[in-house]
């Protein structure tokens, strides 16, 4: 008979998500072809071989298979996987559409806390979506829905970081802490959460005393121990995880599974090494005894067969309290046996009195059923009389003579034996190993026990959820700071990056990604060196690391080590050839070599590979204002704005282009908005200062000047330029003081020293005007012309040297 469709499906499906789950995509891709050749209509066989060919770099196959499902709406794995692949295409409303389209699946779902290591969800939630929809409308340049999109994924989910870094790169304000905060929601979701997976087989999750499961058994035909038996049974004790574990050779806690398939033939230790096994046989029980065990094979004869014909039983071991069972190649009797604890005794139908579970409440047991004359006896009543010591009324109402002679000699053994013996047998099947001395009512110690047992239980539940609280709330912790360290350095709050991210804990700042942060960071403020050792860092800990690798080299690039930039560069080349921060790495290079050829080369080569990578236009923008190539840096810069929006270089870049061309009112125009974007860069702010110096209004020169300053108080130009305007206004003092400042922080730096000699001039003091030219003819031998003719006209106050800034 041929198989069934559906079951054919199923297990290609398990086949695909098992190679999916071990990396092995092109395995997976291969049998989603199969899936999909065998049900062509199907939408998941459509989603997973889309699925495939996109983890395969395929991002057109992609878009073809979940094109028909993914455009209607009509399932949410065809629409994920159309959307991701328009994102790659650059089809932007073509997958905002099919979003769209499937909201009514996705809008209510959430499946945060809920994924582990053998649970999972391959169809995204709602926060997953909203942050696919985010980046369709930031690609589509709708910044407004985009951070929408990304508000709402956050929300959903705090640990959506590429929604953060959507909304950072938005330029938007974020009030970090109310992200990451231990919300009444977050911590609620955590509660409802379903406990840790049991079909981890591991020993640490065993509880050897917990609490004891029981099940009601609705079904009579079934075996307590069989997987068959309904959830709902609640009745019947499966005894504790110990003796489940023994039973079935397995490490699973039956507290938080349900009942599974019992092998034939496991075996239980004996606490004493004997040779007799105990083995779980199942068997078949007729309709109309609800209360029969199942088959068991027959006793040897040295046990309960002697007892059955009138030899005295052996007397129980208080350490060896297992019950033993002929093994299975002995003929088998038509009895049946059914394992349980002492505290409940498998219910016999001929006797009159009422027995109850673990739990105190009063067992239901089916109407006695008369017994045939001659019968043999029960193979519960017997294991019952093997084990526990009975009462003479249970003797005398059910037993025959024989029978009740065994019962009074197991009594005979006196209170001593009683207490060994009786409640002794019941912690042993329970799980519990602690000799329980003191008293004769075992069931009543059975139900304290439970109820102790039950309680810790409920002590263990409640220390797991709150230790998985503090987890969260230390996570969080740890996310907001990261999150406010990158959100400043966003912010180009350079300073103030540094300082959080040097407030995280020491495992984690020593990170390739942190370090790398805060290598930026210094970067941002023009401290080239300790940037320098920052990356030193990343490079010894991640070697192939190319992220922000470019800024590294421009790094180099500034403190002019052209041995390590080239190294830099081929070391990258060898990672990936096919980067560009490699490709920006070697043209930073052959720039340093004054080789701008072959540097817009390489940047042209980065470009070509990631069209959206600004940096690289930058950098080719200046390369071209180096040749002089004014109409290509434009073109350069606005491709670097069009690629990001709050690329501050590439607004700097059109600026200096157009200062450069003569047109200060449109370099004044992009130098602001360089300086919107990023308000605590000094340079952006000196640049505004000149033009405004160009454009002849000293005093609001003076202003961003002494801004500048505030910014950066070891910025040269920054002071020199404050300095000369000074000069200009007739300020002669508090030029005086900001150039003896500077000259304590540039000392070697001869255009100081002449705007010093200048100034001593002005102030008439011709003995250290004479001092400071003579020091920059010495440090600037090239400008000894302009000079000299300053130091040949001291007494003419009224000459115009030129200006060598």
């Amino acid at each position: 008979m041929a198989p069934s469709t559906p079951h054919i499906s199923s297990q290609l499906r398990q086949l695909i998500y098992y190679h999916l789950d071990n990396n092995l995509v092109k395995n997976a891709l291969f049998l989603a072809g199969r899936l999909h050749a065998y049900e062509p209509r199907s939408s998941e066989a459509s989603y997973l071989l889309a699925l495939c060919h996109l983890l395969s770099g395929q991002p057109k196959a992609a878009w073809e298979y979940s094109r028909i499902s993914g455009s209607r709406g009509t399932h949410l794995g065809c629409s994920y996987v159309h959307a991701q692949a328009c994102l790659d295409l650059g089809k932007y409303m073509d997958g905002i559409t099919a979003l769209e389209r499937s909201k009514s699946i996705w809008t209510s779902k959430s499946h945060w806390n809920k994924h582990s290591e053998t649970r999972r969800q391959h169809l995204p939630d709602a926060a997953a979506v909203l942050c696919l929809q985010g980046k369709l409308w930031q690609a589509h340049s709708d910044l407004s829905k985009a951070v929408e999109c990304y508000a709402e994924s956050l929300k959903l989910n705090p640990f959506m970081w590429d929604a953060f870094l959507g909304l950072c790169e938005a330029g938007v304000h974020v009030r970090v802490p109310n992200i990451y905060k231990l919300s009444p929601e977050l911590v609620a979701m955590v509660q409802a959460a379903p406990p840790p997976d049991s079909t981890a087989l591991s020993d640490k999750t065993v509880s050897h005393n917990g609490p004891l499961q029981t099940q009601l058994n609705t079904n009579p035909n079934a075996d307590p121990f069989s997987s068959n038996t309904p959830k709902g049974d609640a009745n019947l004790s499966h005894g504790s995880s110990a003796l489940w574990e023994k039973l079935n050779g397995s490490n699973v806690n039956v507290a938080n599974i349900g009942p599974a398939v019992i092998h034939e033939g496991l075996e239980t230790p004996s606490s004493q090494n004997e040779s007799d096994e105990i083995r779980i046989i199942n068997g078949n029980v007729s309709s109309n005894e609800s209360w029969d065990p199942p088959l068991a094979p027959a006793r040897r004869n040295r046990t309960i067969q002697q007892a059955e014909y009138g030899d005295p039983p052996p007397k129980i071991r208080t350490t060896n309290l297992k019950s033993r069972i002929r093994p299975k190649g002995e003929p088998e009797e038509t009895n049946h046996v059914h394992i349980e604890e002492e505290s409940v005794p498998a219910p016999v139908p001929s006797l009159g009195e009422r027995k109850r579970t673990i739990s105190g409440q009063v067992a239901h047991p089916s109407l006695p059923q008369p017994v045939e004359p001659g019968a043999p006896q029960r193979r519960s009543t017997r294991l019952l009389n093997h084990i526990r010591p009975t009462t003479s009324r249970l003797a005398s109402s059910t037993l025959g003579p024989k029978e009740g002679r065994e019962v009074k000699k197991v009594r005979a053994t006196g209170t001593k034996g009683r207490m060994a013996t009786a409640p002794t047998v019941g912690r042993v099947v329970s799980g519990n190993r602690k000799l329980m001395l003191g008293g004769s009512d075992g069931d009543g110690k059975e139900a304290r026990s439970l109820s102790t047992n039950s309680s810790s239980h409920t002590k263990n539940a409640t220390s797991d959820r709150t230790k998985e609280i503090e987890a969260l709330s230390w996570i969080l912790d740890l996310f907001a700071k990261l999150a406010t360290g990158y959100y400043n350095l966003n912010r180009y709050k350079a300073q103030e990056a540094v300082q959080m991210f040097n407030l995280l804990p020491q495992g984690q700042r020593e990170t390739p990604w942190v370090l790398s942060q805060i290598g930026r960071a210094y970067y941002e403020q023009a401290l080239y060196p300790e940037a320098e050792k920052y990356f030193i860092r990343v490079k010894a800990l991640a070697p192939s690391r190319l992220e922000d690798m470019e800024i590294y080299s421009t790094v180099l690039w500034h403190l002019k080590n052209d041995v390590e930039l080239s190294y830099l560069a081929h070391e990258l080349m060898e990672v990936d050839r096919l980067s560009p921060e490699a490709w920006c790495a070697a043209g930073n290079s052959f720039s340093h070599q004054r080789d701008h050829e072959q540097a817009l080369k390489c940047f042209k080569r980065a470009t070509q590979i990631n069209p959206q990578f600004a940096y690289a236009f930058s950098l080719q923008g200046h390369e071209h204002v180096a040749n002089e190539e004014y109409d290509k840096a434009l073109d350069a810069f606005r491709n670097g704005i069009s690629a990001d929006s709050r690329h501050y270089n590439s607004w700097y870049g059109l600026g200096q282009v157009y200062e450069k061309m003569g047109k200060l009112e449109y370099a004044n125009e992009h130098y602001r908005n360089a300086a919107q974007i990023n308000p605590s860069n000094a340079v952006l702010v000196c640049c505004i200062g000149l033009i405004m110096e160009k454009l002849n209004d000293p005093n609001t020169a003076l202003i961003h000047y002494s801004r500048a300053t505030t910014l950066a108080p070891q910025s040269v130009l920054a002071r020199f330029r404050k300095a000369r305007v000074h000069m200009k206004l007739g300020e002669l003092k508090l030029a005086l003081t900001e150039l003896k400042v500077l000259k304590d922080i540039a000392p070697d730096e001869a255009n100081v020293h002449y705007l010093l000699g200048k100034l001593y001039k002005l102030l008439h003091d011709k003995a250290n005007a004479i001092k400071h030219f003579t020091t920059a003819l010495n440090l600037d031998p090239k400008a000894a012309q302009f000079i000299k003719d300053a130091m040949e006209a001291l007494d003419d106050d009224d000459e115009d040297d030129p200006d060598m800034a």
